[in-house]
């Protein structure tokens, strides 16, 4: 098997990602964030980020409850908020959801949990209005790759300061800026139903997929050098499926061409305003 590492300078890290919040949220006239905790690392470090990039007072922690949620991931986001001294809010979406999931009584949990993310968002983009503050992402890249995410749900964000950081290395920034331990250490889980977990749903763990994930991506390997550097054949095969199958998330929507300059395509930047 290939020798790989996917360790990063923290520090540096750290100085680049406090920079790029401070630097997006200010460059359009403002000097907030809003952050939905989940009592997981992904948006723990998010916060942690933001909180260093523009002040505690300027960050607001949403927690989002549903009935079934875990006591811990709400006890854990409450460790969060005391450590930095964020204002939160916990506003529950039970009443929210639970009339859509009645009228299906055949209703799967996969919807369920699509439902559940898309209200949130929701939740989240209205608290943003009401503190007046840009909505900051929460997720990695190795979820961004595989799609682990609903569209319009958590991937919906105007900022994302860890969408270039693999799960693993989530977890070595978060050490660094001390994160609290039972954060760091739990199992990562969506929490959307009892008993999940994103390594138990993908079928795989973070570490043995972000070491195929960095070689693919970051190192250009075809799937046939993977499986000959040592990877199993139906795992590359399952990742690289995943992988193309989810493009349609990690873009805007394709706009169909008419004109010589189209948005997404020709008209990308500030500079296309005369700026």
């Amino acid at each position: 098997m290939v020798e790989i590492n996917l360790s990063i300078n923290t520090d540096l890290a750290r100085n680049i990602l406090t920079g790029f919040i401070r630097s997006e949220i200010m460059r359009i006239g403002m000097s907030r964030a809003v952050i939905g905790l989940s009592g997981g690392i992904d948006s723990a470090l998010s916060c942690a980020l933001a909180v260093e990039a523009l002040g505690a007072e300027n960050v607001l922690a949403v927690r989002m409850p549903y009935k079934a949620s875990s006591q811990d991931s709400l006890d854990h986001a409450q460790l969060l908020i005391d450590q930095l001294g964020v204002p939160s809010k916990t506003i529950e979406i039970t009443d929210m959801v639970e009339p859509l999931f009645e009228l299906d009584p055949e209703i799967s949990k996969l919807r369920k949990g699509n439902i559940m993310a898309r209200e949130r968002m929701i939740v989240i983009y209205d608290q943003s209005e009401v503190f007046k503050g840009l909505v900051v992402g929460t997720s990695n890249k190795t979820e961004i790759l595989l799609g682990y995410s609903t569209l319009f749900g958590d991937s919906a964000n105007a900022i994302n300061p860890i969408g270039d950081l693999y799960k693993t290395q989530v977890r070595q920034l978060s050490r660094a800026m001390n994160i609290p331990a039972p954060i760091v250490d739990k199992p990562p889980s969506a929490d959307l139903w009892e008993d999940q977990t994103d390594e138990k749903e993908l079928g795989f763990t973070y570490e043995d997929v972000d070491k195929l994930l960095y070689l693919l991506i970051d190192e250009r390997y075809s799937p046939q050098e993977l499986i000959e550097a040592g990877f199993d054949e139906k795992f590359v095969e399952a990742v690289t499926t995943r992988i193309r199958r989810n493009q349609f998330k990690r873009m805007l929507p394709p706009i169909a061409k008419l004109s010589n300059r189209t948005v997404g395509y020709d008209f990308l930047y500030l500079r296309d305003w005369g700026t």
